[in-house]
């Protein structure tokens, strides 16, 4: 069965649930968001969260898309981090 394509309608507990060894909670750690252990925005789309956290909603996206690839990369994890207004 294949996975669907992370979207940013995804929401903060599919991608928990998706990656249960940890890659999405260590991605959402380093983006210094923490959805991941609060429980305050479980059910919350991708999208939202990033601006919520005042992210780059696409670099943000393309960051969880990463993961199924082995990655993101250090410069994927920088462009989600970086903080718009």
């Amino acid at each position: 069965m294949t996975e669907a394509e992370i979207r940013g309608s995804t929401t903060i507990i599919e991608l928990l649930k998706r990656y249960p060894d940890g890659r999405a909670a260590r991605l959402m750690s380093d983006l210094n968001w923490a959805c991941a252990h609060c429980g305050g925005a479980f059910h919350e789309p991708l999208t939202m969260a990033a601006k919520r956290h005042a992210r780059d909603p696409m670099a943000v996206l393309h960051a969880f898309r990463a993961l199924e690839q082995g990655g993101p990369s250090p410069d994927q994890v920088e462009a989600a981090r970086r903080m718009v207004e």
